[in-house]
Formats: C-alpha cells, structure tokens, sequence
C-alpha cells in the first residue's frame, strides 16, 4: 500500500457530513463548537485547550466549560462574537444548527466541520473524524471500544419490544420521527417510537405534533425527557391521570439524545432503565 506524500493530510481522515475532507489541523487550532454533546465529546479527546468557544447550552462538562467564553445558541449564535475568537475551527451539526448560519461561517472560518449523527452506530464515524482531525487516534479508538461494549449489552437484553410515544415538547405536542438519532438509539434498547414516521434529512418535519389521544393509542408506555422540554413530576403525574393505563415514565434526555463521548453511557443508562421496569 502506498503512504501519503507529507502535503498529502487528507489521505486517513473521514469526509464530515457534507462530504468535505479537512486537512489535520495544525498545533494552533482554535475550535468553537455549536453542538453541546461535541463540545464534550472534545473535553473527553483531550482537547479542552483547543476550545475557544462554545454555546450557552454546552453545559458538560461544566468544570471545562464554564471557562470557555460563549457565542449564543445553537440556532442565531453570534458571528461576530465567533469571529473575534479567530477560529480555525468550527464545528456544526445539520440538525442542531441553521443551515444558512453554517454556510455564513465560510466567509471567515478556515474549516468548518458539519457533523450528523442519525444513530448510536454512527457515533464510529464521528470518533474517527475528530480524533483523525486533531491527533486523538487512541482515545477515539478507546471511545469506540466503549460503544461496542454497550451496544453488545443492549443486544443481550433479551426483553420485548415496546412501542413507545417519546414526547419532546408540549403545547403543541411534539415528538420524534424514526429517523432521528433519539429515535435510533431508542430502537438500540428495545423501544420503538410512535407514530411510525420518518422526518427528512434535516428540519422541523423530524421532530413533528402529533395528536396526543391518537398517538397514545399506539403507545405501551409514554416517555417524558428531561430535555429540550423538562419534563418533571408535575407533567408525569397530569399524563398518569389522564392515561390511566399507559405508563407514564420519566426519563434522562441527555442520556437519550446526546451523541458523543455519551453515547455509551446513554445505551447502558437505557439498559438499566429497561431492566428496572422489567420491559
């Protein structure tokens, strides 16, 4: 097999989503990140001195983060507050960020790196990506050793599968197409979304309302997250009244929704919820 030539960087590292194959990055790269569960995916590489900037809502690891300054939010983050930290480095995701704000991020960004994640599965390509983009070969490596002991204890289960409404929003209530990354990593632990329906690559149509009294129908179980709507007590106890006779369970939404350096930590949190409610 041939060796890339020294100016040959591309030659093992991943496309991202869009299929663009950055060069490795250099010792002085600056990275914002726009996505929470990459930011930490970042901390858990080693990269944290490479971080410049993050969003209001990239909270883990808050002993990290909280030093790192902010740009906004995910959707209608500042760019000229990212533009003043001079990165070399963004890194986007096609569900979690504006489509028009990532491509006005080429105009002064040198690399912008588009992530979409739609399954636990994926979070291989994801490893590999940023651990070949910024030198961490052996902790991806390490990361993807993680995800393959998880997803082996999520396949020994041995439960039944469960049709389940996994509500992510109310007033209106919304919830999750089959091919969004909740919905797979649902489906890794033996719980199947209704209703049955797929959204589109990207957009509101993956995460659409639904007609509560319909939707429950289908349902053996409703599952409350703790995010983006939290979800708590008072919402489970109106949904248990409402709907004697489905349970009503809540659950972690970082833990369901969050890829990442999570993601192995979320199927065994999955795997030990099921096994809890014996189901």
């Amino acid at each position: 097999m041939d060796l890339p030539s020294a100016a040959d960087t591309t030659a093992f590292i991943p496309a991202d989503a869009r299929g663009v194959r950055h060069p490795a990055a250099g010792p002085g790269a600056r990275i914002v990140s726009l996505v929470p569960s990459i930011t930490e995916l970042l901390v858990d590489l080693g990269l944290a001195p490479l971080l410049v900037g993050r969003t209001g809502f990239c909270i883990h690891p808050r002993e990290v983060v909280r030093h790192i300054p902010k740009v906004g939010g995910t959707k209608g983050f500042d760019l000229d507050k990212l533009r003043a930290l001079a990165p070399t480095h963004v890194i986007a995701n096609m569900d979690e960020n504006r489509a028009e704000e990532i491509d006005a991020l080429a105009a002064f960004v040198p690399h912008v790196v588009v992530t979409h994640p739609n399954t636990p599965a994926d979070n291989r390509a994801l490893y590999r990506l940023i651990g070949a983009l910024f030198g961490r070969h052996r902790e991806a490596a390490a990361l993807t050793a993680e995800l393959d002991a998880a997803e082996a204890g999520l396949a020994g289960l041995g439960l039944p599968r469960e049709p389940v409404l996994y509500l992510i929003w109310r007033d209106p209530w919304l919830t999750v197409a089959r091919n969004t990354y909740i919905a797979a990593t649902l489906a890794a632990a033996g719980w199947d979304t209704v209703p049955a329906r797929l959204g589109g690559d990207t957009g509101a149509d993956r995460y659409p309302a639904v007609d509560l009294e319909r939707a429950v129908a289908e349902a053996a179980r409703i599952l409350l997250p703790s995010e983006p709507y939290h979800f708590g007590p008072g919402e489970q106890a109106e949904l248990q009244a409402r709907f004697p006779t489905v349970p009503v369970t809540l659950v972690d939404g970082e833990m369901v929704s969050w890829y990442g350096s999570r993601a192995p930590r979320g199927l065994d949190y999955l795997g030990r919820l099921r096994r809890e409610l014996g189901q």
